[in-house]
């Protein structure tokens, strides 16, 4: 199947690891022009040194970015519209927020998990829609959680402003489709990333168990029986933002093995 992604330009949000750098490596794979962000000019510098290495021709390079910081944000999109010319493809993506439940968090630990994991997808997406509108369309894909369909243990937060990313983009979807510029919502289930191995490390400090015996548990659960790979995410998140995908918008899927039981 041809993705017609050769030469889009495309910017991955928080893409120096995890989802985001597996995101950012195949839509260079597939041809497109791609610029990661991260807050760490160390990290991007050595992410996008070791994705030319696998793949001598990627277009990749990089901006430093705080996604929390509306000019940072700013400063990235017309980067990206400048060296580029375009900006075909959005992929939000941020760190998750501390787990715990309700009394732990602070007014100050509510506001910083909404500045991170939704007022900063609202503030890519404003920046992306004039150039989107101007060429006749795009895509956007806001990367999850499972928790958009079954809420997580311990994880208020996230919870919280995940679901506000799904209303998010059920809204624009409305809004947008006169535009072209279709726009879903992406959840990763328990996928083999550093963030999974921290929250599997709290959860055992938490019940007093290993690291082992948590993730084998963690993983007993899945029907398909084992964690899923960035790249087996990566692979539904190009499709969406691909020319292959030209009516599929304000949905949200998962990509969790089977794990959540919700319809």
């Amino acid at each position: 199947m041809d993705l017609h992604l050769a030469g889009k330009s495309v910017i991955v949000m928080a893409a120096s690891k995890g989802l985001g750098r597996a995101t950012a490596e195949l839509f260079a794979e597939e041809g497109a022009k791609v610029v990661i962000t991260s807050r760490n000019v160390e990290e991007l510098e050595k992410t996008t040194a070791e994705i030319k290495q696998k793949n001598v021709q990627a277009q990749i390079d990089y901006h430093v970015c705080d996604v929390t910081q509306v000019d940072d944000v700013k400063k990235v999109v017309a980067y990206t519209k400048e060296k580029h010319g375009s900006v075909d493809v959005l992929i939000n993506n941020s760190g998750g927020p501390p787990a715990g439940g309700f009394d732990q968090f602070s007014d100050d630990d509510w506001q910083a998990a909404f500045e991170l994991n939704l007022l900063s997808y609202v503030r890519a997406i404003r920046e992306v829609i004039p150039h989107m509108r101007e060429q006749g369309g795009g895509h956007i894909l806001n990367f999850a959680s499972s928790s958009i369909k079954q809420s997580l243990d311990n994880l208020l937060l996230s919870n919280t402003f995940r679901a506000g990313v799904v209303g998010l983009a059920k809204s624009l979807s409305q809004e947008l489709a006169k535009d072209h510029i279709l726009i879903n919502t992406l959840g990763p289930g328990r996928i083999a990333t550093d963030r999974l191995a921290q929250l599997d490390q709290k959860k055992a400090e938490r019940l007093g168990q290993t690291f082992e015996d948590v993730q084998a548990g963690e993983q007993s659960a899945i029907p398909i029986g084992r964690y899923g790979e960035p790249e087996e995410f990566a692979r539904q998140a190009v499709f969406l933002c691909s020319g292959a995908n030209t009516y599929v918008t304000g949905q949200a899927f998962l990509v969790d093995g089977g794990l959540v039981k919700a319809l």
